[in-house]
């Protein structure tokens, strides 16, 4: 006997809140494991979100800290070698020494000096931070909660194949048989969506951010002393905001392909989509220009995309369906 697809029957309100349970606890598994593994390799993936941080600080330690540690150090030298050579030469007790011995040292200590400070603060020298531009940690529990937040958010982004997987198969049991083929098609694009999007955060706009908020810093005369809870916090949140905003194609593909928004609708509203994602980007992104455009122009860009995958899918069902009635 055939064995019946549990999504292709009628549900009751009572199947889709068992349906909801199984699907939620299938999904809160997956990142519990998840979440184990990232806890193993919390160390390489702190590292790892840590790199914009790094990579924007040691820019700015290249720029601003190298010159002034260069400049006021050497300033001290050049002083001090200025005063023995003047001593040396009124002072008649001072020994013997020949000027040009003085000078010589003073070559060889400023040499050391640049090539010191070089190591210490040029992006191309030490490639960990100074330890006074590392993230800090206040509280006595700030580093374990900081790590336990990396493990979970890390343990989503890895398992949400599977989270995804339950969450559209939950979408799917309240659909029409050949609507479901259009969610099952969707599941692993949507994975992938979210990690980019994930990663779109970590590599672009963080990067960018952090440059933003440093030198604006610089500019009313305050210095970062940013913390680690606060660092992960930032970075972690908004990369499931963008990971989810990623979702915007295949949201619209479905809706329109299952029917439950015409595509004629979608295009009539563009210029309010348009102004809701400006509105979205500067509620759940921080408070600088950089970072809301660069979550309002991709959402912007993944809206036409999901209308044109709905637009190609229509025209080639449409085909399909031309082609069937002629060889009838």
């Amino acid at each position: 006997m055939k064995k019946q697809d549990p999504l292709s029957c009628t549900m009751s309100l009572g199947d889709h809140l068992e349906e909801l349970r199984a699907r939620l606890i299938l999904a809160i598994l997956g990142l519990a494991i998840g979440s184990i593994v990232a806890l193993i390799f919390g160390t390489f993936v702190l590292r790892f979100i840590e790199r914009p941080y790094k990579t924007a600080m040691r820019e700015r330690i290249e720029k601003t800290e190298l010159p002034r540690v260069q400049s006021e150090t050497l300033a001290f030298l050049n002083l001090f070698f200025a005063d023995l050579t003047e001593r040396l030469a009124s002072d008649p007790n001072a020994p013997e020494i020949d000027p040009d011995r003085v000078r010589f040292i003073q070559e060889v200590s400023v040499n050391a000096v640049e090539t010191w400070t070089e190591r210490m603060y040029g992006a191309a020298g030490n490639k960990d931070l100074p330890r006074d531009a590392r993230l800090k940690v206040l509280g006595i529990p700030e580093a374990f909660t900081a790590y336990m937040k990396i493990a979970l958010i890390s343990g989503l982004i890895l398992t949400c194949p599977w989270v995804f997987y339950q969450l559209w198969m939950f979408v799917a049991a309240g659909l029409y048989e050949h609507e479901q083929r259009y969610v099952r098609q969707a599941i692993p694009f949507s994975a992938a969506l979210f990690i980019a999007g994930a990663l779109f955060f970590l590599f672009v706009v963080a990067p960018l951010s952090l440059k933003f908020f440093l030198v604006f810093g610089d500019i009313i005369g305050v210095a970062a002393n940013w913390t680690l809870e606060k660092y992960i916090s930032f970075v972690t949140v908004l990369m499931l905001v963008f990971g989810l905003a990623f979702q915007t194609p295949i949201a619209i593909f479905v809706l329109v392909r299952t029917g439950l928004v015409a595509l004629e609708t979608l295009r009539g509203i563009r210029k309010y989509v348009i102004l809701g994602m400006v509105v979205v980007s500067a509620i759940v992104t921080p408070p600088d220009v950089i970072s809301q455009v660069t979550l309002a122009v991709p959402l912007y860009g993944l809206y036409e995309l999901g209308m044109l995958l709905a637009r190609l899918s229509i025209k080639k069902a449409e085909k399909k369906s031309r082609d069937a009635e002629g060889g009838a």
